[in-house]
């Protein structure tokens, strides 16, 4: 894992999709912040140095989730970065103060996420740090919803789709990456929105595979999930999604962000939990009493 993030000389498709020869899985895996593709005109644009931006990420938590087409499962994942758009926000949560023209009239009111810079265009990076000198124009805000947002989108709704229509049901594990100053001690913070997003026994069953492999796990706090969990998760309708958030501490050199000592031992723990949780049959038996 040498990769360190890169400025692209033209842009690279923005979605990247792993799928089975043949699925055999009701499982997707996504991981919407993992994307280090920075184009040149954003960096041009920022105030701040790739080795900032790079905070923003979820940096290379979509390297764990590759094995999924071995499973019969798929990987969707954003190749753009989360500091150029965030793709777990609703389209319009745009924080209106970081635009030299007004929002359109069907904008709405910002959000709490949005007004504290971290829209679906982010204001500030992760570290707090303003991404911009100055501001900008809310068309370049909506033309990176068109070429970024979009198809991220368009590409997970689509696979949920497809999966449910072959297994009558879809679940989506969202994959991310936390901060170890942020976890609170947890190795694994998982979000099912206290029990909306997804099924209790899914939840139930990726804490136990998590704790098996020796992981410490708590539900919902601090990240109880984001707009994909709130927007797709939908169990009546036979959409289940979980999030998961990673100790980037397990794995990853914070400061220069790049592969750490634990990569190798969480890498294989992983891989441990994704054989464990495809097999996750509890809905399926369900519906069939």
């Amino acid at each position: 894992m040498t990769d360190t993030g890169k400025a692209s000389e033209r842009d690279s498709a923005p979605v990247r999709v792993l799928r089975p020869q043949h699925r055999t899985s009701r499982f997707i895996f996504a991981s919407p912040h993992s994307g280090r593709s920075y184009p040149p005109a954003f960096l041009a644009r920022s105030a701040l140095p790739l080795a900032l931006l790079r905070r923003s990420e979820d940096a290379y938590v979509e390297a764990f989730f590759t094995s999924a087409p071995a499973l019969g499962a798929s990987l969707i994942a954003a190749e753009f970065p989360r500091a150029l758009v965030d793709p777990n926000r609703d389209a319009w949560e745009f924080d209106p103060t970081m635009f030299e023209d007004a929002l359109p009239a069907n904008a709405g009111p910002a959000s709490a996420r949005a007004a504290a810079g971290l829209g679906v265009v982010p204001r500030l990076a992760a570290d707090g740090r303003a991404i911009y000198a100055g501001k900008l124009a809310f068309a370049e805000a909506r033309e990176r919803i068109r070429r970024y947002y979009r198809p991220y989108h368009d590409t997970l709704k689509a696979e949920i789709d497809a999966v449910r229509e072959q297994f009558g049901e879809a679940i989506v594990i969202d994959c991310h990456s936390m901060p170890s100053a942020s976890a609170r001690g947890a190795d694994i913070v998982l979000g099912d929105r206290f029990g909306a997003s997804c099924t209790r026994a899914l939840t139930t069953r990726a804490e136990a595979g998590f704790r098996r492999l020796g992981l410490s796990v708590v539900r919902n706090r601090p990240y109880a999930g984001g707009f994909t969990t709130e927007h797709y998760g939908a169990p009546d309708s036979g959409v289940h999604v979980l999030q998961v958030e990673i100790n980037r501490g397990l794995y990853l050199d914070e400061a220069r962000v790049c592969p750490g000592e634990g990569w190798d031992d969480l890498a294989a723990r992983l891989e441990r939990w994704m054989q464990d949780i495809v097999g996750f049959q509890e809905i399926s038996e369900a519906a069939a009493e």
